[in-house]
């Protein structure tokens, strides 16, 4: 029975251990990166691997600027498209994915997240594109961690630097030059609407870049940008 006992509580300790020891290493990365730029995210691997399947010699795009050498336009049109209330909620939008569960309830299947930035953020820099509820729980932990130790400025300038915008291609600077060969500061409002009008399926529009929807979703962004609050 002792025996029994040890059996139970090591099969509770060590699980419990083992999650904890994964948060921890979460946080002291997201600490580090407060001021120290991520190299890559796990989502950026993930797909740098996918495409190296099919040709070994494929790198991704991706190349850092600072926040204040990416153009307010693709700031607006991002926080317009993405999350209107970047600036207010404290990391998750819960009208927003109550919204979302409703919409995809009417539709019967997945069209809407409903996901903030800083979600976003969360699972690109750590997360697979796996769809669970594990992960979605995972996924909301990061989201508060980034919140408590960095301010809105911050996550959202990591933000614009990684994510995906193109098939291998992550970030303002590269989607810049893949897409308008000029530089994420040099942007203009209606380029910045369409790159922003690309998620949440970038690698889709990078090869149907004459979509009629995406040429509306952009009209539309171009309306709301002028609204969008930046951080």
């Amino acid at each position: 029975m002792k025996s029994l006992r040890k059996f139970l509580l090591l099969l509770v300790v060590v699980p419990l251990v083992i999650v904890l020891a994964v948060q921890a290493y979460f946080f002291l990365q997201i600490w580090w990166w407060v001021d120290h730029n991520p190299g890559s995210t796990s989502f950026m691997r993930e797909q740098e691997s996918v495409l190296r399947d099919k040709n070994p010699d494929f790198r991704i795009k991706y190349t850092w600027v600072p926040y204040n050498r990416i153009s307010n336009n693709l700031k607006r049109a991002i926080i317009a498209s993405e999350d209107a209330h970047f600036s207010e909620h404290e990391g998750v939008d819960w009208d927003a994915l109550q919204k979302a569960y409703e919409k995809n309830n009417r539709r019967g299947k997945v069209v809407s997240g409903g996901s903030t930035i800083t979600q976003q953020l969360a699972k690109n820099l750590f997360l697979s594109g796996e769809r669970s509820y594990v992960r979605k729980g995972q996924e909301l932990v990061i989201t508060y961690m980034l919140e408590f130790l960095m301010d809105k400025e911050r996550i959202f300038e990591i933000y614009l630097n990684v994510v995906e915008l193109g098939v291998g291609v992550f970030g303002a600077e590269a989607a810049s030059q893949h897409y308008f060969r000029v530089s994420a500061a040099g942007l203009g409002a209606s380029q910045a609407a369409r790159l922003a009008g690309m998620l949440p399926r970038p690698r889709f529009y990078d090869k149907n870049r004459g979509s009629g929807y995406l040429a509306g979703r952009t009209g539309l962004i171009l309306r709301r940008m002028g609204s969008a609050e930046l951080p």
